[in-house]
């Protein structure tokens, strides 16, 4: 598996309304997306839960790299760039994936990336990414929880959702989800 995301950071006195309709309007266009393990459409405002910045910054978890080259040489990611311009994506090789049946109802997400110690013991750090991942999901009533790493500069992500507003401490970021798109599968169970 593996994750990516990028960001669009927006002015200041962007109209935040135009993201929110775009994710509604586009977001089921990658519902049923072969190999995706989700799509969460995010978005933070200034001055919202601490925030710095707006941002738009979809988070992908793949269950397969041919998946996200499908994406990012297609239609929909094409017509992105067209709209704001081609983004920095970041990838993680994902060392734990945790999801619930219920991710169809994720409203909020949050996400920090760490640096990776120089000479840090990489199966110990992933053993422990591993755990704090399962433990920190139940106890913060998750509906997924991904910890992954990426080797170019030597970094972590810790990426979570959740149905309720999370009460998270530290330097990570707090989103709105605005659309959750699923494997097909999982689409139908939640229409049920």
């Amino acid at each position: 598996m593996i994750a990516m995301q990028y960001s669009f950071t927006l002015p200041a006195d962007y109209d935040m309304g135009i993201i929110d309709r775009r994710m509604r309007e586009r977001g089921p266009g990658t519902d049923g997306f072969p190999h995706l393990a989700f799509k969460a459409y995010l978005s933070a405002r200034r001055g919202e839960f601490g925030g710095q910045e707006n941002l738009y910054a979809p988070f992908y978890l793949w269950d397969q790299p041919e998946g996200a080259s499908n994406f990012i040489t297609g239609p929909g990611f094409q017509a992105l760039t067209q709209s704001f311009g081609r983004p920095g994506i970041e990838q993680w090789m994902v060392w734990h994936a945790e999801t619930v049946a219920d991710l169809c109802n994720a409203k909020f997400a949050t996400a920090e990336r760490l640096p990776i110690e120089p000479h840090a013991d990489l199966a110990a750090l992933r053993a422990e990414e591993t755990e704090r991942a399962r433990q920190t999901g139940r106890k913060r009533d998750a509906l997924a929880s991904i910890s992954g790493f990426e080797a170019r500069s030597w970094s972590l992500v810790r990426f979570m959702l959740y149905a309720d507003m999370p009460l998270i401490s530290g330097d990570g970021q707090i989103y709105r989800v605005g659309h959750m798109s699923l494997p097909a599968a999982v689409q139908a169970v939640a229409r049920r």
